[in-house]
């Protein structure tokens, strides 16, 4: 997962928060000091991660255009190829 951290989590969060659709008024702040994001700022998020894994683009292993959202299930099979063997190394997803 780590090295999908930056490209597909932080790069969300810090879209919603730079086209202001996600705010501070749109957390909660509970007595026990939890904080909870509101059901409107939670459909907002889930439908910009929806629309985020849907986005193409070239995974530079395979030489094909998929899905964002299938990039962590590629990189899983290149993992398992190394540990059985059928390839010399496992090679990470470097986003450019």
């Amino acid at each position: 997962m780590e090295e999908f951290r930056p490209f597909l989590a932080d790069r969300l969060v810090l879209s919603l928060i730079n086209r202001k659709q996600v705010q501070a008024s749109d957390f909660s702040y509970l007595p026990n000091g939890a904080v909870v994001m509101k059901d409107d700022a939670r459909k907002t998020v889930l439908m910009e991660w929806q629309q985020r894994k849907a986005d193409t683009l070239t995974h530079p292993w395979f030489e094909e255009s998929v899905p964002v959202g299938l990039f962590p299930w590629l990189q899983a099979q290149l993992l398992a190829r190394h540990l059985h063997g059928e390839i010399d190394a496992y090679v990470p997803f470097l986003w450019k």
